[in-house]
């Protein structure tokens, strides 16, 4: 099969002018915090909080996208 089973998604530019924003709550930290979950949804990369990721662990490791929880 020549089926593409992954994209490649380019890295995140670097600026440190510019805050991590959660794609959920809107929660902002001055730099990516290790321990926010990154998420690929048609090959825009979003970032979920601490809170969010918690609340919708059943969903992310689903891959379910955002917008359905």
């Amino acid at each position: 099969m020549d089926q593409k089973t992954h994209e490649q998604v380019p890295p995140d530019p670097v600026d440190p002018e510019t805050p991590t924003v959660c794609a959920r709550c809107g929660t902002a930290a001055d730099r990516t915090p290790a321990t926010w979950t990154c998420s690929v949804e048609n090959g825009t990369r979003r970032y979920f909080c601490d809170d969010c990721a918690r609340a919708n662990i059943r969903a992310i490791e689903g891959r379910l996208d955002s917008p359905w929880w």
